[in-house]
């Protein structure tokens, strides 16, 4: 009798050490998927993702030294590499590591709160270019038809971005993706029945311009009050605080700095490739009105904002403290790029 429960007892606690070391497997490989799944994409080259959409290669040249991406480029039809750079970025919120995980139900990535707050950063920037595009760049006048494949590419983008189900976000937003190739195919082909149409005017650019100010605005405003040391005098525990108008912001809570901090890599990230391509395409006109050097401005300050982080957490130290501020160096990268989104537009408003 004592044998039998020696074995049951031996049995059972082996049981025991099976489950625990598949539990730690199964932890291990979460970690391993979380920290895998939670990485920022990397910059990407808009005349190569344009060239590579357009399926341009080298033997179109002549015989020789193979052409840059910039002589390659000018193959391109006016607003080719625009369309192709928000193709990308849509397809890149998609098939990153990990794939679109803002609608994760099952874990790992139904715990990562950081990378679909930079989805949702980058979806806004994807979303506002999208709208100037149909309702600004590709349209002659105010009075004139919108283009159709515009017509059914913007709305798609525009579904909610955390349906898992019936549909999917992911297949309302490839279904955009097509309806811009499409627009991007008559865009190339001369002889398509109906053309398509891309206006590279400053008036259209004023437009958009005016909406990255509001945008650019309300993040630098939210990254401000993100810091604990912004605004605040010692001892203050009201989640509120007065701006620099006057007005009352709101305090973002502890636990959400890390989801406004991501929030606005992922709209600097997308704002960054669209500058690049706003200044491919919209080339002679920003020569033009000397405004090349104020694009060149926001895109540096953008680019310096995507700077890796050090530290595995967002930091929220002092002003002077021994720890960074995250959130502050953020928003003053930010701030200024808007101040050059000022310029941009108080310049493509002049006649």
């Amino acid at each position: 009798m004592a044998t039998i429960e020696k074995i049951s007892h031996i049995k059972s606690k082996g049981t025991g050490w099976i489950l625990g070391a598949l539990t730690l497997i199964v932890v291990i490989v979460m970690l391993a998927l979380g920290q895998w799944w939670g990485r920022e994409p990397v910059q990407f080259n808009i005349l190569e993702s344009a060239i590579s959409q357009a399926e341009l290669t080298a033997e179109s040249h002549t015989e020789g030294e193979a052409p840059s991406y910039e002589v390659l480029a000018a193959d391109l039809p006016l607003g080719y590499t625009y369309t192709a750079t928000l193709a990308h970025i849509a397809d890149t919120l998609l098939n990153k590591s990990g794939g679109y995980i803002s609608n994760d139900i099952a874990p790992p990535g139904v715990f990562l709160d950081n990378v679909p707050s930079w989805e949702f950063g980058a979806l806004v920037m994807l979303r506002d270019a999208t709208t100037a595009l149909r309702n600004h760049f590709a349209r002659d006048q105010s009075q004139s038809e919108q283009d159709p494949d515009l017509a059914i590419a913007e709305p798609y983008f525009y579904y909610e971005p955390n349906s898992w189900a019936l549909p999917a976000t992911e297949a309302e937003y490839e279904k955009g993706i097509q309806a811009l190739h499409k627009y991007m195919a008559r865009l190339k082909d001369p002889g398509a029945s109906k053309k398509a149409q891309f206006y590279s005017r400053a008036d259209n650019l004023w437009q958009y311009t005016e909406v990255v100010i509001k945008r650019l605005g309300d993040l630098s405003t939210r990254l401000s009050s993100n810091a604990s040391s912004s605004n605040f005098a010692p001892g203050l525990t009201e989640l509120e605080l007065e701006d620099a108008s006057g007005k009352v912001a709101a305090k973002v809570p502890w636990m959400e700095i890390d989801n406004v901090f991501y929030e606005a890599r992922g709209a600097s990230w997308a704002l960054l490739h669209i500058l690049r391509a706003i200044k491919h395409d919209f080339h002679d006109i920003l020569l033009d009105k000397r405004a090349m050097r104020t694009v060149d401005v926001m895109i540096r300050e953008l680019e310096n904002s995507l700077t890796p982080t050090m530290s595995p957490m967002v930091l929220d130290g002092s002003g002077y403290g021994l720890f960074a501020n995250y959130s502050l160096s953020m928003a003053n990268y930010i701030a200024r790029a808007n101040a050059a989104a000022l310029d941009l537009r108080d310049i493509m408003n002049r006649g």
